[in-house]
Order: structure tokens, then C-alpha cells, then sequence
């Protein structure tokens, strides 16, 4: 990891899934972090072996509210900014929390990281961006129409982003998570991610439910790629790679028949009898985009973006994460 230890780093949505793996990582590098959080969606649990460190301060409060942006971001060196309503489907349930969170939460921690005159904010964009582009693979330039209100959310956060650095000054990187997966993704709950969903259910011997007739794909990215990508994104240097956006990918795509198929196999090396378990298929669900796969091109070239986890090395990792710590 290339990136100075005597850095103050603010980590936002640090007790969620990538913001706590971030936090870690941080400090493992010597960093001080910082985590504000309002456990909406973040666990406690996820921050508790952190909290003795003299390094780490953990802030509770709402991005929404201004003040607390505020009171964050003073001292503060750099931020990454992974606050936010994950989820589509939960997106078209209640589009008007998703808004609140991820659009006017997103604008008061550009206005708090501007008044602190942070170095950079680095942030967590989405390929959901892409809409209802049909060109594959997906390039950062062309993008289509949003499919969902979640997608709309993180596209006005890439403008607001781009206003901000052409009027304030304040250097931007938005990455472009392409179906983040790993260690402390949290299987349980309506809008749960498909892949700790899948394992929690052949864990216990339920049968997985794949929305169409799993021939949708995604390029599926392993955590310690997105971890990656934060790090370069901070760290460089190069004039020429801030204030853009990047895909977070492998640049590979699995569609969701090899994915449970990858699963199944995986966790009967601890159960055999997982093997047997039958899976179930639903209709296509609303928003969801047929096919991903991200070109990550423009981060290899201007960051040096170099993933270590494909599909099946972050699965076995995940697998044996969950069984270690569900079972």
C-alpha cells in the first residue's frame, strides 16, 4: 500500500460492508481513521475490535445533517465517502429516503469537505449509472438512461462532484462499484446482496430464488479490489487521474447460474449435503439490468488499478469468511 501513514483519513458509512473493510485497512497502514456512521444500515459489531485503537474515533451521526458533516470532516486529510442507501429494489420502494440520503447527504459532505479544505473526496459511485446502455463492455464516457431512483441518486452525485471541482477546487474521484462482494456483507435483511443472500440460504439447506432464468451477469468484484482502488485513488498523484470517475471491476462478467453453481461448490467442501439443495426461479425483478461488465481500462492506465481477486478466488475467501462466521 502506497499511501502515507501520517494521512487523517475520514471514513463515511464506516461501519457498513466496504466502509469497515476500509477502516481496517487504513489502519493497518499505520493511518489515523475516522468513521461516521449512523448505523442505519452499518453494525456496530463490524467497528468493535477498532475501537481501542488510539488511531480510530468513531463519530455517530447523519449525513444528513449538516452540523454532523461538519464536525467530521475538521482536521481531516482526505475522505472517503461511502455513506449511502444501497439497493434498487429498496430505491423504488421509498425513493424519497434514498434521495434524502444519497442526494442532499452527498451535498452536505461536498459543502463539509470543501470548508475543511480536505485534499481529496473520494467517492462510491455506481455502475447502475449505465442504465439502459446496452454497449458492452461498459465505458466510463457512455452511459444510458437510469433505470431506477437508486440510479438517479448516483448519477447526481458524479455532477455534483464534477460542479464541485470546476467551482471549488475540490479534488474528486467517483468509482464506480460493479456488485461489491467479500467478508462482513450482511446476508440478512429485504435488501440483502446476492451473494451473501445465496450462501446464508444453502447454508441452511434453503433454495436460492434467481429472478429470471439466471442468464442476467454481473462482473462481480471482490472486496480487497475495491479496497485497492480507494488506496490509488487517494494516493496518486497524477494530475490527470482526479476528477473523473473510474469503473471498480474485475472485467470479467458470471451470470447467475454459474454464480450459484460456484457457491454450491464451494460451501459442500464444509457440508456435502449443500450440493443437493434445488434452486428456485422467480420473475425479473424491476430495474435490474440485464448484463454488467466494466471495462477497467481507464483505471489501469491512470491509476494503476491492478485487481488480484477473480470471481472464484473472492468467492472461496467469502465462502470462508461465512462459514466461519455464520455457521
Amino acid at each position: 500500500m502506497n499511501l502515507n501513514s501520517d494521512y487523517h483519513i475520514l471514513v463515511t458509512g464506516g461501519a457498513g460492508f466496504i466502509g469497515s473493510n476500509l477502516c481496517e485497512a487504513l489502519l493497518k497502514n499505520g493511518n489515523t481513521v475516522s468513521c461516521l456512521d449512523n448505523f442505519s444500515t452499518g453494525k456496530r459489531e463490524n467497528l468493535t475490535h477498532l475501537l481501542s485503537n488510539p488511531k480510530f474515533s468513531l463519530f455517530e451521526g447523519d449525513i444528513r445533517i449538516l452540523e454532523d458533516c461538519h464536525k467530521a470532516c475538521k482536521g481531516v486529510d482526505y475522505i472517503l465517502h461511502q455513506a449511502a442507501l444501497g439497493s434498487v429494489p429498496r430505491s423504488i420502494d421509498d425513493p424519497i429516503t434514498s434521495n434524502d440520503v444519497n442526494v442532499s447527504g452527498f451535498l452536505n459532505m461536498l459543502v463539509a469537505a470543501r470548508d475543511a479544505k480536505v485534499k481529496r473526496f473520494v467517492f462510491a459511485a455506481s455502475s447502475s449509472t449505465y442504465g439502459d446502455s446496452k454497449s458492452l463492455p461498459k465505458t466510463e464516457d457512455h452511459i444510458g438512461k437510469p433505470l431506477s431512483p437508486y440510479a438517479i441518486t448516483k448519477y447526481v452525485n458524479e455532477l455534483y462532484a464534477d460542479i464541485f471541482s470546476k467551482t471549488y477546487g475540490l479534488e474528486t474521484v467517483g468509482l464506480r462499484y460493479f456488485n461489491v462482494f467479500g467478508r462482513k456483507q450482511d446476508p440478512k435483511g429485504a435488501y440483502a446482496a446476492v451473494i451473501p443472500k445465496f450462501v446464508m440460504q444453502l447454508m441452511n439447506y434453503e433454495s436460492p430464488v434467481i429472478y429470471g432464468d439466471g442468464s442476467f451477469s454481473r462482473d462481480f468484484t471482490y472486496i480487497d479490489n475495491v479496497i485497492q482502488m480507494n488506496i490509488r485513488a487517494i494516493s496518486s498523484n497524477n494530475k490527470e487521474a482526479v476528477n473523473t470517475v473510474y469503473n471498480v471491476a474485475y472485467g470479467e462478467r458470471t451470470d447467475l447460474n454459474e454464480l450459484v453453481g460456484l457457491l454450491k461448490e464451494y460451501l459442500s467442501e464444509y457440508d456435502s449435503k449443500i450440493a443437493e439443495v434445488q434452486i428456485k426461479y422467480g420473475p425479473t425483478r424491476q430495474g435490474d439490468v440485464p448484463h454488467s461488465l466494466a471495462s477497467i481500462d481507464k483505471a489501469k492506465t491512470l491509476l494503476g488499478y491492478d485487481p488480484k481477486y477473480d470471481i472464484k478466488k473472492g468467492l472461496k475467501e467469502s465462502v470462508h469468511w461465512y462459514w466461519a462466521n455464520l455457521k
